[in-house]
Formats: structure tokens, sequence, C-alpha cells
């Protein structure tokens, strides 16, 4: 015979799934509050690791800055110590080929309207011709162009010159053979070291470029 479910039994019934819905819907609950907890934790380390990164890329941006400086500085005085071994060796190089050289400069510097700006590292000169002469550490093929530009503008920087003969010349410690053969293809003086001494790399024959 079938046993009797009583409204007491039901009732039961109704109150232990109460209860359990109760357990659960705590459960359920605590499980969110850990996962709130959790993913603040994260946000927050997450957070953390990104302003610890932008300080990290403050500091590398500092450390660029300050060492491009210094870089700078080297370069700038690698460049001087270049010319200075340069400067005495043009009047002699140049009077070998029949230039006498009766002044070299340094760092000769002019500016017109307009924000324009012209440097020459040495500029040597005599009674009838002035040579522009661009020195380099090292010497690249944009180098040799850069210093072309400069002549078609040199006299109007610099009028008092315009009756002379103008030509020009690259010098540097190191210069690859391509450097090499591009500034004489393109008329210039090429003086480069040669042994403990400098030289020019240019053969007897050369015609230097007039501007």
């Amino acid at each position: 015979m079938p046993e009797t479910v009583t409204l007491e039994d039901v009732w039961k019934a109704f109150l232990e799934t109460d209860l359990r819905m109760k357990e659960t819907d705590l459960q359920m609950k605590e499980t969110d509050r850990k996962m709130r907890e959790m993913f603040a934790e994260t946000s927050r380390r997450q957070q953390e690791t990104d302003r610890q990164m932008q300080e990290t890329s403050k500091e590398i941006k500092e450390v660029n800055k300050q060492l491009n400086k210094q870089i700078g500085k080297l370069g700038g005085r690698l460049g001087e110590f270049v010319e200075g071994l340069v400067a005495p060796a043009c009047k002699t190089l140049f009077a070998q080929r029949g230039i006498p050289v009766h002044k070299v400069s340094r760092r000769m510097e002019a500016d017109l309207p307009g924000d324009r700006h012209i440097e020459i590292d040495l500029f040597v000169v005599n009674t009838d011709i002035t040579i522009l002469v661009e020195v380099k550490s090292k010497l690249t093929s944009d180098d040799v162009r850069d210093h072309l530009t400069r002549f078609a503008a040199f006299k109007e920087f610099f009028p008092e010159y315009a009756d002379k003969r103008t030509m020009g010349a690259v010098a540097a410690m190191v210069i690859e053979d391509h450097v090499i053969r591009f500034a004489i293809k393109n008329g210039l003086f090429v003086i480069m070291q040669a042994g403990e001494t400098l030289g020019l790399a240019n053969d007897e024959n050369f015609m230097p470029r007039e501007w």
C-alpha cells in the first residue's frame, strides 16, 4: 500500500528546499564576493603594474636623453679633434696640387633672412681660390650630398668672396670606397687617413669642380 504524503511532509520538504536555496544563494553571494575581490585585486595590481611601467618608461626616456647628450658632446669633441688634424694638413695637401693656401679658418658661419644658415667646417683661401671643407669622423654619401648643396648659396652668404673661384673638399678618418668614388665623381677633393698621416685620395689627373 503506497505511503501517504501528509501536509507536514510537504511542509518539511518545502522548508528543506527553501533552506537549501538560501544556502545556495549564500554560497553564490560568497562566490560573487570573492570574485569581485579577486577582480578588484587584479585591477589594482594591473594599475600598479601600469604605474610602474609608466615610471620605468619615464626613467628610460630620461636615461636616453642624458645618453644622447653625452654622445652629442663626444661627437662634437671628436669632430673638433678631426678638424684640428685636417686644418694644418690642408696647406701641404693643396700646395702639392698647385693651390697655395694663405689661410685656413675653422667653423665659418653666416645667416640670412628667412632663418637661412650656413656653416663651413674648414674654410681655405688664397688670393683667388676658396675651398670649402666638410670634416667628419666617418663620412657618408649623405654627408657628401649635404656638402654639395652649400656651394649654390655660398657666395650669397659670403658676397666678399664672390670674385673668387670656389672648390670643395671632404675629409674624414673613415671613408668607405664607394663614398670616396662618389665624392670624386662630384668634383671634390677627398682628404683621408693614409698610414700615420693624411693624404688626398684623388689621383694626379683629378680636375676639381669649380662653383
